[in-house]
C-alpha cells in the first residue's frame, strides 16, 4: 500500500522539500552491514570468527538477534540460521547506512517505492527493509556519518579486515537496477568490466556520499545452482596487502590450493567460501596496474 504524505505534514515533521516539492535524499554513507543465511551456525560461527577473524559478540553487536561479526565500529556481517533459506541466495540483507532515516523512508514512498515500516532493530538502530527492483532484499539504518574505519572496541587481534567495501548480486536487467540505483538513489559508477575487453559483466556502483558500493553480477544464467549464486552473491572485505591477509587466512586454519590473483580491475584479490559457499572476497582497496575495460571513475576506499 503506498503512503500519500502531504507537503504541509513533511514540512510539519521537519522534512527538507526542495523546489519539486518532494522530500529531499538524504545522504547514504556505505554499507553498515551485510546478511547472510546459514544452515549450520556453529560451522559458520567457526568461519567468521576464526579463518576470518572478526569479533563474534564484540560491542557493535549488542542486542543482534542474528550471529553478529564486527568488522569495525560502524560496520558488521550478520548471520542468520535457516534450516531452509527462502530463496538460492543466500545473501539475505545489504543494508545501506544513512543520516536521517526518516527522510530517506519519505523520498522512497514519495517515488513510488514501497518500504517496510520504521522500526528499531535488536541493537536499537532505526532501520527500515525494502526490495530492490531485482528482488534483492536491502535495508536502510539509521547511522551518524562515519569518517574512518578503526576497528571497534574488542576487536580482535587477529582480525584480518576492518572495512566492508562492497556486496555483489545478481542482476538481470541492468537498465531497471540503475533507475534504482543511480537515477533514484543517485549511486555513480565506480567501474565496468568483462571477461573480455569489449565486455560488460560486471559493474561497480559507489554510493553517493562515501566509497562502498553494489556489484551488479551480470549474465548470469537463470538456471544457476547454488554453487554459481554462491560465488556471484557475495560480499567483500578490503585489505592493504594481500600477502599478509593470505599468510594469515592460512594460520587461522584455511585448507586452500587456491593463491590471490590480480582481477580485472587491476585490484589484488582472493576468494574463500563459507560453510554454505557464500563468497567471501578479500580485495586491496587500490589497484596494482591498470584496470581492463573502462578507467576507474569515482574514489578508491580507503582503510
Amino acid at each position: 500500500m503506498k503512503i500519500l504524505v502531504s507537503s504541509l505534514a513533511m514540512v510539519l515533521l521537519g522534512l527538507h522539500l526542495p523546489a519539486s516539492g518532494q522530500p529531499a535524499r538524504p545522504k547514504i554513507t556505505g554499507i553498515a552491514h551485510v546478511r547472510v543465511y546459514s544452515t549450520n551456525l556453529d560451522d559458520s560461527t567457526v568461519f567468521y570468527g576464526k579463518i576470518v577473524g572478526l569479533g563474534n559478540g564484540a560491542v557493535g553487536c549488542l542486542g543482534v538477534s542474528s550471529s553478529c561479526f564486527q568488522v569495525n565500529d560502524h560496520q558488521r556481517v550478520e548471520v542468520t540460521g535457516a534450516a531452509n533459506p527462502p530463496a538460492p541466495n543466500f545473501l539475505a540483507e545489504v543494508a545501506f547506512a544513512t543520516d536521517d532515516l526518516t527522510q530517506m523512508w519519505h523520498y522512497l514512498i514519495a517515488h513510488g517505492i514501497t518500504v517496510g515500516a520504521i522500526s528499531k532493530g535488536s541493537d536499537g538502530a532505526p532501520h527500515f527493509e525494502l526490495i530492490d527492483p531485482e528482488g534483492q532484499p536491502l535495508g536502510f539504518v539509521q547511522q551518524a556519518p562515519k569518517h574512518s574505519s578503526t576497528p571497534a572496541a574488542g576487536a580482535l587481534k587477529e582480525q584480518i579486515s576492518n572495512r566492508l567495501i562492497h556486496a555483489g548480486f545478481v542482476v538481470r536487467d541492468s537498465g531497471a537496477e540503475d533507475r534504482f540505483y543511480r537515477d533514484l538513489l543517485g549511486f555513480r559508477l565506480y567501474w565496468r568490466g568483462g571477461f573480455k575487453d569489449d565486455g560488460s559483466d560486471w559493474q561497480a556502483m559507489q554510493v553517493p556520499d562515501g566509497t562502498d558500493w553494489v556489484e551488479y553480477m551480470l549474465n548470469i544464467s537463470p538456471a544457476a545452482d547454488h554453487k554459481e549464486l554462491g560465488v556471484q552473491n557475495h560480499f567483500s572485505l578490503g585489505v592493504v596487502h594481500m600477502t599478509p591477509t593470505f599468510e594469515r587466512l592460512q594460520a587461522h586454519g584455511l585448507k586452500t590450493s587456491d593463491v590471490p590473483e590480480i582481477g580485472r580491475d587491476g585490484k589484488m584479490q582472493f576468494d574463500i567460501y563459507d560453510p554454505d559457499a557464500t563468497r567471501v572476497e578479500f580485495m586491496e582497496f587500490e589497484p596494482s596496474q591498470k584496470p581492463c575495460c573502462h578507467p576507474f571513475t569515482a574514489p578508491h576506499p580507503r582503510p
